[in-house]
């Protein structure tokens, strides 16, 4: 098994200044976008940033893999100086308790008899280890004291993640000696972590009974089997990836006695060398790189087909035999959902195919599309996207169809009913604001008629008030990332009332184009950077803009 490097790179100014897709000095987005469908092909299963949480359930579950004392160095390396790991404020407690459990356990196994260490040794000095356990303890309990279950940021199964890790971390603590380390108070039962107000470790106990001994797993829950035990009904998929994630594959393996099945095996020497040793939180992301890109570029207007034929052409091909009669799913190992499902059909009609759409009604609900049947919160920015594909294939079909347009009508309403007060969306799959208010808008903008201008106007009044001085986007600072989605909304929704913030929003992109990659801000089990997705995003934004007079004049 084979697979091209992935680890994130800076966005390219490929041809900067030497192009006819804009002004003097403008990026060439036809010789990017070129580079971008390459990597897609070059990377099959995706471009994505390494994650703490994973990693550290690596150095947890599985020392013997080749590239641990690098997975150990890596979490050294991404402590914070307050001893904390990941994203702000609350997005900090879950990597923060996965590295500070990975890095405990590590001291626990030193203190084991030999013949406890991984192939290539953990012979990182104990002392710097048990210093980073001491701060990430203490960074712990003062995310843990001003986390409460309702506090804690909407990525996938961080209400059984929490209190496993706590239930781990305290396992490891009852097991040192009783020596301390550099200021660690390993004294048996000291220093434990209590749960969070809010967070009940009833459930963990409630899901981890239902999964036990299941004849069949549902497929959702793959994706965090680190935390459910040991279930036994769970096979390894044909790329040998347990719930498309590195710590889901792992615990599995784990929970095999010794029997390691080759291919599983391979899938995590794999991902774990493509990225130096440490690991992404999920991957393969095929389905959902893709579609992505490719929509969010035809959507700007640029001409995916005439950039590389073959290379369109072959895409095309894989999301078609990727498309099944559950829909589509993000990679594999992950289950079908209405998300992935709606972008990639919408991808193949801008690509000239003609995909039945019929697989998304299984995803219907009363007044909305769900993610997945039975899921625990909705989605704005997959209700948009199921809004643009219905959209489109009322658009292009000719023809009525009564139950498409009711949809189209249901959707148009809901999210309107989702809209925040101060004119933006926010979703499970982002952590800013930007992202689920650029897909919205858009979708209501395009196929949401007289119904949804209300919703689009209030949107671009936020989007222009909270513009940064400058010219940027973003929830936590400026990005281009949220940059680029603002841009697109004012670009094509705002017609001419946001001219000025249009160009100043270009100019910051145009500045940020090319340099450090945008920090994570997508939800899986951590924050994490779809390299490709945002890139592409970028360049649909720089697109618009420098195709825009209004915008070009005023720089």
């Amino acid at each position: 098994m084979t697979q091209t490097s992935v680890t994130p790179q800076p966005v390219a100014a490929a041809g900067a200044g030497a192009s006819g897709d804009g002004p003097p000095g403008a990026v060439d987005v036809p010789a990017a976008a070129r580079e971008l469908l390459a990597g897609l092909l070059a990377a099959p299963w995706g471009q994505i940033s390494p994650s703490v949480y994973e990693t550290g359930r690596l150095v947890a579950l599985a020392p013997w893999l080749s590239g641990h004392r690098t997975r150990m160095e890596f979490l050294l390396s991404a402590q914070h100086p307050d001893g904390s790991w990941g994203g702000p404020g609350s997005y900090a407690l879950v990597p923060t308790l996965s590295a500070t459990d990975a890095l405990l356990g590590a001291l626990v196994r030193d203190s084991a008899p030999a013949g406890s260490e991984s192939p290539d040794g953990e012979s990182v000095a104990r002392d710097r280890l048990a210093a980073s356990v001491h701060k990430g303890l203490n960074a712990c309990r003062l995310l843990l004291s001003t986390s409460a279950g309702g506090t804690l940021p909407d990525t996938p199964a961080i209400e059984i993640i929490v209190p496993a890790l706590i239930a781990a971390v305290n396992g490891h603590l009852d097991r040192l000696p009783d020596a301390p380390h550099a200021g660690l108070d390993a004294r048996r039962g000291a220093a434990r972590l209590p749960l969070p107000p809010g967070v009940d470790a009833a459930l963990l106990a409630a899901v981890r009974a239902k999964v036990a001994g299941a004849r069949e797993v549902p497929l959702k829950l793959l994706h965090s089997l680190e935390i459910l035990g040991d279930v036994g009904a769970v096979r390894a998929g044909i790329t040998g990836t347990v719930g498309a994630s590195p710590a889901a594959t792992a615990a599995w393996l784990a929970a095999r006695a010794g029997e390691r099945d080759a291919a599983a095996v391979d899938y995590l020497e794999t991902v774990a060398t493509t990225h130096g040793g440490p690991v992404p939180s999920v991957i393969p992301i095929t389905m959902f790189e893709r579609s992505w890109v490719l929509s969010g570029l035809h959507k700007a207007g640029v001409d995916v087909a005439g950039l590389d034929a073959a290379a369109s052409g072959r895409l095309a091909d894989e999301l078609s035999s990727g498309l099944g009669a559950a829909g589509a799913s993000g990679g594999t190992g992950l289950p079908p959902d209405a998300d992935t499902t709606s972008v990639v059909l919408l991808t193949l009609a801008q690509l000239g195919r003609r995909p039945d759409v019929d697989c998304l009604w299984a995803y219907q609900a009363d007044d909305h599309f769900c993610v997945w049947p039975g899921e625990r919160t909705t989605s704005p920015s997959a209700n948009a996207h199921v809004l643009e594909t219905l959209g489109h294939h009322l658009m292009h079909r000719g023809t009525p169809a009564p139950r498409y347009t009711a949809a189209v009508k249901a959707v148009t309403h809901w999210l309107s009913q989702q809209q925040q007060p101060d004119g933006s969306w926010s979703d499970k799959w982002h952590a800013s604001p930007y992202y689920a208010t650029g897909r919205c808008a858009l979708a209501l903008h395009r196929f949401g008629g007289p119904a949804g201008a209300a919703a689009v106007d209030r949107a671009i009044g936020w989007l222009m008030s909270t513009q940064d001085s400058d010219g940027g986007w973003g929830r936590w600072g400026g990005t281009a990332e949220e940059t680029g989605y603002a841009l697109q909304v004012l670009l094509v929704a705002a017609a001419g009332r946001a001219d000025t913030q249009a160009a100043r929003g270009y100019g910051y992109l145009r500045a940020a184009y090319g340099q450090q990659p945008d920090p994570p801000l997508w939800h899986d089990k951590d924050l994490y950077l779809p390299t490709a997705v945002v890139h592409g995003g970028v360049l649909a934004a720089l697109h618009l803009a420098q195709r825009s007079p209004a915008v070009t004049t005023a720089r």
